[in-house]
């Protein structure tokens, strides 16, 4: 019962932190080093930490079904045209997406082992939190201030803006810590695209990203599970699912009207207490 409340705090804390540029890496080693499940096997943490990146990926799609799904089944005549042209923005969008991801998937591919040997640790981590929160601070300030916007909407990003997004994505493949929204919000923002485009964009690209980073893991770790492990996984998919629902909504409403400078602070402050907390627990 107590891992199953573990799990219920854990999909909260993904759910949460998996949208907002903060890091659910950071946050998920810091909430392991203090609340550790009991009573599993070797490993089944990292099988854990994928299947609720899962859910999350669902909430994704759920909200965004009809910009992303490019298919219409039920169309009246009158309606062919207009669902022409909505399936081909879908496809563009798509192809963009596609783009995107492929700097991040080459690099994970070839250095994925590496980067988990070398990086995966809390004083990484913690470094990657406050140098992309003191990133973020400035970002806003020197860049963003300036409101020199190519792109106010998904729709006028271009491929090769898509591409120079997804290069900044290599930064959340190779340093955990770095937070892959952060990074592609970043490299976005500095491209000169608007923040609520940055944002979308960003949660569009986790389907792929996400779910091949995911599918993996679930490779490498198989699904050797034992009944309560089973259990402790699905109230983890389940609440990181439900929480990523309210957590998208709220952050591109916020957005509208605030920018991301909390979040550099917020970062920062997150990663002192990691490099305390490695040292002393």
């Amino acid at each position: 019962m107590l891992d199953i409340l573990k799990a219920i705090l854990y999909g909260i804390v993904e759910g949460i932190t998996e949208w907002l540029p903060i890091s659910s890496t950071g946050h998920l080693i810091l909430l392991e080093k203090l609340l550790p499940f009991n009573g599993t096997s070797k490993g089944f943490f990292d099988m854990f930490d994928v299947v609720i990146q899962l859910g999350a990926i669902l909430a994704v799609v759920f909200i965004y079904f009809g910009k992303l799904w490019p298919f219409a089944f039920t169309k009246k005549e009158r309606e062919k045209n207009e669902c022409g042209i909505i399936k081909k923005k879908t496809f563009i969008l798509w192809g963009k997406i596609l783009v995107a991801c492929i700097p991040a998937a080459v690099i994970g591919l070839l250095f994925d082992d590496f980067f988990n040997e070398h990086f995966y640790n809390e004083i990484s981590v913690a470094v990657a939190l406050i140098v992309f929160g003191i990133i973020f601070i400035l970002v806003e300030k020197y860049v963003v201030s300036k409101g020199n916007i190519k792109a106010q909407n998904v729709a006028e990003i271009t491929f090769m803006m898509a591409l120079e997004i997804g290069i900044f994505q290599i930064l959340a493949a190779a340093f955990p810590g770095t937070s892959r929204s952060g990074a592609t919000i970043i490299g976005a923002l500095l491209i000169g695209v608007s923040r609520q485009a940055a944002a979308e964009f960003t949660f569009y690209l986790a389907v792929p990203v996400m779910l091949g980073a995911s599918l993996l893991k679930l490779v490498k770790f198989g699904w050797e599970l034992s009944p309560p492990e089973l259990s402790i996984l699905l109230m983890g998919f389940f609440v990181a699912f439900a929480v990523s629902i309210v957590v998208l909504r709220f952050f591109i409403g916020y957005i509208k009207k605030h920018d991301f400078k909390p979040f550099g602070w917020y970062r920062i402050a997150l990663g002192i207490v990691v490099l305390t907390v490695s040292f002393f627990i």
